[in-house]
């Protein structure tokens, strides 16, 4: 039986989605309000504390860019033949740790509630995200008439943005 889930086409690993920069820009935002109050009000243009605290957490990594923001400042990096993405607070804090996924890699449950429930629809975005130890997972599924993203913190998806196109 041929499954009717289709992926797109590998688009480059070094253009992240806009939809996956929102969700994780919003993720973000939510961890950066809870930790705002403990948080050391250094905004030391160089970035050297969270450039110290990246390379302290990943020493074998290849840095790919550095994007400093207000709130966190995003890593991309290369470990293990795999393209990351490290968030850091302005106090050197890692906030999240997030990767792109093919849908088949995620866990098995999830995936086939998603072949089971969305048979018509087709998958342009999925990524994994651990934040202090949790790893939640996020996927955007479209087909003609609406786009909705998913995500699950464990073995069921929520809906987490759905739209509907003109």
């Amino acid at each position: 039986m041929k499954s009717q889930i289709h992926e797109l086409p590998k688009k480059s690993i070094m253009s992240v989605s806009k939809q996956l920069l929102a969700l994780t820009t919003a993720l973000l935002l939510t961890l950066g309000v809870s930790t705002s109050f403990a948080a050391n009000n250094n905004t030391n243009p160089d970035n050297g504390g969270v450039n110290a605290s990246f390379r302290k957490d990943f020493k074998q990594a290849e840095l790919l860019s550095t994007d400093p923001g207000k709130d966190y400042t995003k890593f991309t990096f290369k470990l293990n033949g795999a393209i990351l993405y490290a968030f850091y607070s302005p106090n050197g804090d890692l906030l999240a740790v997030t990767h792109n996924l093919r849908s088949t890699e995620l866990p098995i449950s999830l995936l086939m509630q998603i072949k089971r429930d969305h048979a018509d629809c087709w998958v342009t975005d999925c990524f994994e995200i651990d934040s202090n130890g949790t790893t939640s997972y996020y996927i955007t599924l479209e087909n003609a008439n609406a786009r909705l993203t998913l995500h699950s913190d464990g073995d069921n998806w929520e809906t987490y943005l759905k739209t509907t196109k003109l």
